[in-house]
C-alpha cells in the first residue's frame, strides 16, 4: 500500500476516535443501557418470575409487533432458533431445497441444515448488498420448473420450498421484487430482517413482506437483552404454531405436562423480554442517532475519495453497521491491519458460505458481486453516539 493511503487511513482513524470522545479502545458495536432497563429488570425480579412465563414477553410481543407494523409476533430465544422455527413452517426438509445468499452470517445457512435442507446460494445485488432479483429469475427461470403447484430443481428434484434473503447491515435488499418471483413460483419467502430493525422498505418495515419474518436481539445488536429474537407475520394460523413449536409443544393446562408433537426449547426468558421493552422504548432515538452518524461518516469518507456505503433507493435504513467499500483485497487488509492496530475495531464481511467446507458443494449461481463485495466491505464503529 502506498504512502499516502497508509496517511489516509491514519486520518479515518483519527476521525473516528475524534467521533467517539478519543475512547483508547473504540468497539465496532457496543450496547446503550440509558432508559428504564434497571426499573423493569427489577420490577421481573421481585416478580420471581424470571423464565419464560411472564408479562414481560407477551408486553414485549405486543410491542415490537406494533412497531413493525405485524399483527403478531413471537419471541424466540436468539434470531438462529427464529430462523429455525419459521424453516420448519415452511415446510423445509430432507427433501426439500432453500434458496438464500452467499453474503449473510452463517445463522442463515445453518438454520436451513438444521432442517436437512439444502441451500442453494443465489447472487446478491452490490447496491443493497442483498438477494438480487435478477439473479433469482435467472436461476428459475433456467433450473427449475413447476409441478403440482411446487417448485421444483430440475437437477436435483428437490422441491424448492422457500426463499430466506437477508437484508445486510440493515439496508433493505429488493423484497418487493423477491415476493413477487416467490408468489409466481409458489416458494414459500422468510425474510432474515436479523439487522435491520427499523429499517424501511418503501415505507414498510422489513420482515413484513414475507410470510414471516426474523429479528434478532443479540449483544451486538440496536437494541439488544444479550440474545435474543422473534418471528413476525400477519398470519395467525402460522404465529400460533410458532409459539407452539418453541414452547416444546406443550398441550395448555394448568398443571399436566402433555405436549403433542416434537418441540423446542424456544421461547424467550421473561427477565430478556424485560430488558428489550426497555430497549424497545428508546429505538427511535437509537436510529436517529444512527442515521446521523451515518450522514457524518458519508461526508468524511467523500472528502477523502472512500466508497462509503449509502442506504438504497426506496429505503430508509437503520445503518445498523456501518460500510465502506475499498477498492480491492490488499487495501482492505491493509485498513484491517492499521485500524485494529490502533484501537479501532473494524472487520471484513463475512467469508461467502459456499466457501465453508460444510456449504462448499451447494448449487450456486455466478456470484461475481458477492465475491466483489467480499474483497472489498470493511465495517467500521457503528456503535450509538451520546
Amino acid at each position: 500500500m502506498s504512502k499516502k493511503n497508509e496517511n489516509i487511513n491514519f486520518k479515518v482513524i483519527n476521525f473516528i476516535k475524534k467521533l467517539y470522545k478519543n475512547k483508547k479502545f473504540i468497539p465496532l458495536h457496543e450496547p446503550k443501557f440509558i432508559g428504564n432497563e434497571k426499573k423493569y429488570l427489577n420490577e421481573c425480579i421481585k416478580s420471581t418470575f424470571v423464565s419464560t412465563v411472564g408479562k414481560f414477553v407477551s408486553e414485549f410481543e405486543y410491542e415490537i409487533a406494533k412497531f413493525t407494523g405485524s399483527r403478531f409476533a413471537v419471541a424466540t430465544t436468539n434470531g438462529t432458533s427464529a430462523l429455525h422455527i419459521s424453516l420448519i413452517l415452511a415446510g423445509c426438509n430432507r427433501y426439500s431445497e432453500v434458496i438464500t445468499q452467499p453474503l449473510t452470517f452463517v445463522a442463515t445457512a445453518n438454520a436451513i441444515s438444521y432442517c436437512n435442507a439444502e441451500p442453494v446460494f443465489i447472487d446478491v445485488d452490490r447496491d443493497t448488498m442483498g438477494l438480487s432479483p435478477s439473479s433469482l429469475r435467472f436461476f428459475l427461470e433456467k433450473n427449475t420448473i413447476k409441478k403440482n403447484n411446487q417448485c421444483i430443481n430440475k437437477k436435483t428434484k428437490k422441491v424448492i420450498k422457500a426463499c430466506l434473503p437477508m437484508h445486510s447491515y440493515g439496508h433493505p435488499c429488493r423484497i418487493k421484487e423477491i415476493k413477487k418471483i416467490c408468489d409466481e413460483y409458489n416458494i414459500f419467502l422468510i425474510e432474515d430482517a436479523a439487522e435491520s430493525l427499523g429499517s424501511l422498505y418503501k415505507n414498510k418495515h422489513t420482515g413484513t413482506f414475507g410470510k414471516l419474518g426474523i429479528i434478532s436481539f443479540n449483544g451486538n445488536k440496536i437494541i439488544t437483552a444479550g440474545g435474543g429474537g422473534c418471528i413476525i407475520t400477519n398470519d395467525k394460523v402460522l404465529a400460533k404454531k410458532a409459539k407452539h413449536l418453541t414452547t416444546t409443544s406443550k398441550v395448555s393446562h394448568n398443571w399436566e405436562f402433555n405436549h403433542d408433537k416434537i418441540g423446542f426449547n424456544y421461547r424467550m426468558p421473561n427477565i430478556n423480554a424485560a430488558l428489550l421493552l426497555a430497549q424497545l422504548e428508546k429505538i427511535n432515538d437509537f436510529i436517529k442517532n444512527k442515521r446521523n452518524l451515518a450522514e457524518k461518516y458519508q461526508a468524511f469518507f467523500k472528502s477523502i475519495n472512500y466508497n462509503f456505503f449509502k442506504e438504497p433507493k426506496d429505503c430508509k435504513s437503520n445503518y445498523w453497521l456501518n460500510c465502506i467499500i475499498l477498492k480491492n483485497k490488499r487495501q482492505k487488509e491493509k485498513f484491517l491491519e492499521q485500524t485494529n492496530s490502533n484501537g479501532v475495531m473494524t472487520r471484513p464481511t463475512w467469508i461467502l458460505m459456499n466457501k465453508l467446507p460444510m456449504y462448499k458443494d451447494a448449487e450456486c449461481t455466478d456470484l461475481k458481486n458477492s465475491r466483489w463485495l467480499e474483497d472489498r466491505i470493511v465495517n467500521i464503529p457503528s456503535s450509538v453516539t451520546l
